[in-house]
Parts: structure tokens; C-alpha cells; sequence
């Protein structure tokens, strides 16, 4: 995604020097180079992956930066590092922005949606940089300045978690609409629904494109990962607590589906036998596994 932001950044006019490590599509060969390139004060867009790569970046440019400069951080990360981070990059006068992004590779041609966090100071110099990555129009429909340092993350995490609840209310109608043998066209029911109903979104309009080629979806497996800010979402909902059950739900409908055999449905039918009777399915095939406990 940060390939193509830097391409609409410079569609905007603004110019761009472009750091990656993993490709030759880049403008300079290293972190110092590129600081080197920059005008002073310099802004450094940050877009790698959450965790350990984020951490790296930013602690590299806290020794290679100078007081007056700024950090945009527009990965995953989670609010808790921003805060983290913010701190240890004031201690030399850097600013630090944390800019959650969504938009997918559609951003490229229809902008992405942004939620900044930080000071409104700091947000009013980056804000040529926003306005070129958002979608064309009212500002406030697709950019918001949602707070302090974290909110920018928190809010993105909140969008994730919410995009966890809506793709699964789609996949279960999906399922059942699949399942019911006078639905003859389940690709057309949700085609239907893209103009004029309370359940259209760009989200629907995926799904239809999905579908359009086999809506049996033959060549996709049920196995579907999470990238953490589900759980994330989930044990916010805990700390502050706020119920939460679709987006648990969809969570945990994920690791279901990554079980050949679920352990709990093993015991479940196993109590039946022993209390009741009930008959159950043998297996030969090696023993039961839970789901990865890994984000990706």
C-alpha cells in the first residue's frame, strides 16, 4: 500500500523520496540516505508492517532525525506503541503523528480514508500530505483529526473491528443463501442488494465481484487469518467494559476455521455418548487441532 500512496503523493505534486528495503523500486538505498535526501524540517511517512518492523524504523530515525522533524507512523500499530514512541521522539523535540489508513489497493484511484492523532499543531503542517492521500471531497468524509497521540490507531482499530463484524454477517447470509435449495442464483441475490438497500457498501460490492465467476467460491479455502486488531478491539472492549459480541463472534469465527477437528465439538459429542447415548462419528485420521494462535 505504501507504493501506491507515494504514487498519488506525487500525483498531488508533492514531492517524495521512497525507502524499501525489500524492493528495487526505491529512490534512495537506506534510512540514513534517505534522511540525507530530505529538506530540513523533514516529515518521514512510516508504512511497515505492526510490531517489530514498525519499532525498528522508528527507533533508527529517533537517532537519525533532528529536533523540528516528524514522524508520521502509518502502519497497524497499536495505540499503546504510539504513545510509547511519541514520548521517546519528544525527548529530542521530533513530532510524532500516528495515522491509522484504510483504503486497500483501491487507495490508489479512490483515496484513503484517514484518522490522525497528535497535536493539532503537528496535523496542520502534514495536512497538504492528508488531503492529497484522502478520497476527493468534503474533508471531513474521509480524514478526522480523532484526538492525541493513539487516537488515530485506536480509531482504525475500531474500523477493523467493525469490518471483522460486517464480513461475517455477509459470509453467514452467504452460507445460508448457498444452502437452501430453491435459491437458484446466490450471486444475483447479493448484486441485488447493491443498489437501493439498507445492507449495500463497498464491502457487498466485493463480495459480488467475488462471486461473479463461481459463487461456490471453488478455488478458496475456509481458512481465514486475523492481523490483530480484532483482538485488539476485543480486549479494549474488556478494559472499558463495553459488550462486543458480533465482533467476538467474528473473531472467533476465524479461529474455528482454522480447525480440521475442533477439540470442543470432540468433547461436546463425546458428554452426549456419556450421558445419553448418543451415537458418535469414529475417525482414523490423526488427532484433532486447534486453531494458530498467530496474527498475520
Amino acid at each position: 500500500m505504501g507504493g501506491n500512496m507515494l504514487t498519488r503523493l506525487r500525483r498531488a505534486g508533492i514531492e517524495v523520496s521512497g525507502y524499501d528495503r525489500s524492493s528495487p523500486n526505491r529512490d534512495v538505498t537506506s534510512l540514513p540516505e534517505l534522511v540525507e535526501t530530505l529538506p530540513a524540517p523533514r516529515i518521514v511517512w512510516v508504512m511497515v508492517p505492526h510490531g517489530a518492523p514498525t519499532q525498528s524504523v522508528v527507533d533508527e530515525l529517533g537517532g537519525l532525525l533532528s529536533e523540528g522533524d516528524l514522524v508520521i507512523e502509518g502502519g497497524n500499530s497499536k495505540f499503546t506503541s504510539d504513545i510509547a514512541n511519541a514520548a521517546k521522539l519528544a525527548e529530542k523535540n521530533i513530532g510524532y503523528l500516528d495515522c491509522g489508513v484504510s483504503g486497500g489497493v483501491w487507495g490508489l484511484e479512490n483515496g484513503y480514508g484517514l484518522m490522525v492523532g497528535g497535536d493539532a499543531a503537528l496535523v496542520e503542517r502534514a495536512m497538504p500530505i492528508f488531503d492529497a492521500l484522502r478520497p476527493d471531497g468534503p474533508r471531513e468524509e474521509g480524514f478526522v483529526h480523532a484526538g492525541a497521540v493513539g487516537a488515530g490507531h485506536y480509531s482504525k482499530m475500531v474500523h477493523n473491528g467493525i469490518e471483522y463484524g460486517l464480513m461475517q454477517a455477509y459470509a453467514e447470509g452467504y452460507e445460508l443463501l448457498l444452502a437452501k435449495d430453491i435459491v437458484t442464483d446466490v450471486h444475483g441475490c447479493f448484486q441485488a442488494w447493491s443498489r437501493g438497500t439498507v445492507v449495500r457498501s463497498w464491502l457487498l460490492d466485493l463480495l459480488v465481484k467475488a462471486l461473479e465467476d463461481d459463487d461456490t467460491l471453488p478455488d478458496i479455502s475456509g481458512y481465514v487469518e486475523d492481523s490483530g486488531e480484532g483482538r485488539w478491539t476485543l480486549e479494549e472492549g474488556i478494559n472499558e467494559a463495553v459488550p462486543m459480541p458480533v465482533i467476538a463472534a467474528s473473531l472467533f469465527a476465524r479461529f474455528s476455521s482454522r480447525q480440521e477437528d475442533s477439540p470442543a465439538m470432540k468433547a461436546v459429542a463425546a458428554l452426549r455418548q456419556q450421558f445419553g447415548g448418543h451415537a458418535v462419528k469414529s475417525v482414523t485420521h490423526a488427532g484433532p487441532t486447534s486453531g494458530s494462535g498467530a496474527t498475520h
